[in-house]
């Protein structure tokens, strides 16, 4: 089996710098390299180190650049890659006026196909390894995805996004079939290769009671699989939650109610959240979704990074394509930083690393498997150009250690910025 030796500066984890002190979780090396065999890592050490014990690994060489571990997306809209950055208007009227009508072409699989690869390509260039998408409604959207995902060896989590009310006639299924197709295409999918499946409920407004509890059946049929959601996003969301589900605590409330809270529970956004919700979600072990660039451009409001982490959820980053309006990462990241500082916490740029790559894998229940540079995960793996544009370059010159040679990448950084790509143990992009 071939071994390959990358060699530059290594960035990597042992604990969450967001929940104890950064300097005590960071394992950074100037003159580092990662040892890669078949599909995984099997060293990661100084580079003079493993050139000496394995002087027959193919060496890549990338100089100064930094070796980190593949970006993780921890939720986005793969069908809403299309419309991304369409202007105006706050969440209800948004999906309405571009969403749901670009959703509505996905029953045709040979249009699924085209954007599912265009995303995951798309994601590559901007060095993102993981996808964590909602589908539509159409089955094929979901096949669509999971194929164009596998064709490029990327693990990725998808399930069908699943209506049966306040969406077009054409979007709507029903509780029984939002049962039934999930089952199948979980059936189908979920461990194949490296495909995840996560049972869908687009969000409470957008399924019946009897929907929910379909779903939340199903879920209790198979609780090794993920369930993904929206949770508090919007105020006048929550006010229409309220006014759907009266007889509900709060909104966490409708899908707790119907068998849909857990420790495999993605919710995404989680900004407006009452003190029984943080509690709850807290108790069971779920996961909350920080969708930096979309609450900004959609002008959702302000996620409270910090605080939650301090309650001991785990918390995942994610672009929110197309609601986000950016397929980077690091534009995420910057933008993550941008809200911390409105809330009143700077997050270091370890923080932020941490977050979109360890801590989407830790939201994903797959920790050392997938945004971790170590040994035995997989070798999904990104290089970052510190001095990719003339902007950055001449700040990078001035930095004092790799923190502030870093920053200038997270801020102004683009695809320029991405130099390499592996996934899987195998280069996607050319350096």
């Amino acid at each position: 089996m071939t071994k390959r030796l990358l060699l530059g500066q290594t960035l990597s984890f042992s604990a969450n710098p967001l929940r104890q002190p950064w300097e005590d979780c960071v394992r950074f090396d100037s003159a580092g390299g990662v040892l890669i065999e078949g599909s995984r890592v099997v060293a990661v050490d100084g580079a003079a180190k493993l050139q000496s014990a394995h002087p027959d690994a193919m060496v890549v060489d990338y100089g100064d650049a930094l070796i980190t571990a593949g970006f993780v997306d921890a939720h986005m809209h793969y069908p809403q890659t299309g419309m991304i950055a369409s202007w105006g208007k706050q969440l209800i009227d948004w999906l309405n006026t571009y969403t749901f009508p670009e959703e509505a072409r996905f029953g045709d699989r040979a249009y699924a196909d085209t954007i599912a690869r265009r995303t995951c390509d798309l994601a590559i260039a901007h060095g993102t390894t993981t996808l964590t998408s909602f589908c539509t409604i159409h089955p094929e959207s979901v096949s669509a995805f999971f194929s164009a995902a596998a064709e490029r060896k990327m693990a990725v989590v998808a399930g069908k996004t699943c209506m049966d009310r306040n969406a077009p006639e054409n979007l709507r299924d029903s509780a029984q079939s939002a049962y039934d197709d999930s089952k199948r295409l979980l059936s189908e999918w979920h461990g194949k290769g490296r495909a995840h499946y996560a049972i869908t409920p687009r969000f409470s407004p957008t399924s019946t009671p009897d929907q929910l509890a379909a779903l939340g059946a199903l879920w209790s049929e198979h609780p090794d699989c993920l369930m993904q959601t929206h949770l508090s996003e919007q105020h006048p969301e929550i006010a229409w939650v309220q006014d759907l589900f009266p007889d509900a605590r709060d909104y966490l409330d409708t899908y707790e109610a119907f068998g849909l809270l857990g420790p495999n529970g993605l919710y995404g956004h989680a900004i407006h959240l009452e003190p029984r919700e943080v509690d709850r979600l807290s108790e069971v072990g779920a996961a909350v979704v920080h969708c930096p660039t979309s609450n900004l451009f959609i002008g959702s409001g302000l996620f409270d990074a910090n605080g939650l982490a301090k309650r001991g959820l785990r918390i995942g980053l994610a672009t929110d394509t197309g609601g986000g309006s950016s397929f980077s990462m690091l534009r995420t990241m910057a933008t993550a930083y941008e809200i911390g500082q409105l809330r009143g916490t700077a997050l270091h740029p370890s923080q932020l690393m941490w977050l979109a790559t360890e801590g989407s894998a830790e939201a994903l229940h797959m920790s050392g498997q997938i945004g971790h540079l170590g040994t035995g995960a997989m070798a999904d793996i990104t290089v970052l150009d510190l001095a990719s544009t003339d902007a950055i370059a001449q700040r990078t010159a001035r930095a004092d250690d790799i923190w502030d040679a870093l920053f200038p990448t997270i801020m102004m950084g683009d695809d320029r910025a991405i130099k390499d790509v592996w996934i899987a143990g195998e280069r996607a992009s050319a350096a």
